[in-house]
This record gives structure tokens, sequence and C-alpha cells, in this order.
């Protein structure tokens, strides 16, 4: 039993990063095939991402590791899920579209943006 809570500890561990937020936010890789899938680029510079270095958005270099996302929200996992699936929510005339995002998409492309550090 008490092998199978230091296991149990080990692994909550290895989820956390060192600001808090949990990779256990949706799939990295998903979130990157997405990321590429839905064009982003065409808007946004985004590190590791191939494609155009869009110009209309801001870069998203750092942006994992960044105080505040479009410009009013703290940059929590719960915030960038929310905006991801509905820009408008947060800002009704910001130029992000509203792509459409199921909430797995939109965890699985917040995690590959908070790998961004």
């Amino acid at each position: 039993m008490k092998r199978l809570a230091v296991l149990f500890l080990l692994l909550a561990a290895c989820n956390r990063e060192e600001n808090g937020r949990t990779a256990a936010i949706g799939n990295i890789e998903n979130g990157k095939k997405l990321v590429q899938q839905y064009g982003c680029t065409s808007c946004h510079d985004i590190p590791n991402v191939s494609g155009p270095k869009g110009l209309v958005g801001p870069p998203l270099t750092n942006v994992g590791s960044r105080p505040i996302i479009a410009g009013k929200l703290p940059n929590t996992p719960d915030n960038m899920i929310a905006y991801l699936k509905n820009p408008q929510a947060s800002d009704p005339v910001n130029a992000m579209p509203n792509l459409g995002l199921t909430d797995e998409q939109s965890r699985d492309i917040a995690a590959f943006l908070f790998t961004l550090k």
C-alpha cells in the first residue's frame, strides 16, 4: 500500500511543471497537429510549427510562461481553454476567429501552447 502511494505521488509530480500548471491538460502532440490543421500560423508565429509566420495575431513564443493571454486574462489552463473555444466571450471585437473547437481540441491545443516557454 505504501509503495502504491509513493508511485501515485511520483506520477503526479511528473505531470506538474515548475509554475504549477499541469501537463495533463490534454494531448500535446495532438494539440500541435491541430494548430497545424487549423492554420494557426496564418495569423501567429508559432515556434516548432511549420507554415507561414503570420503577423495578424501576436507571436506565441513563450506563451506558456506569459502572465496574461488575450490582453486581459490570467494565463491559466482554464482561461486558455475557454479562450480557444470561444475567443469572443472575453472580447467580442477581437480578431481571433471562433474555430468551433471542441472541449477536447481546446484542451489539446492549450497543452501544446503551455509547452512554449
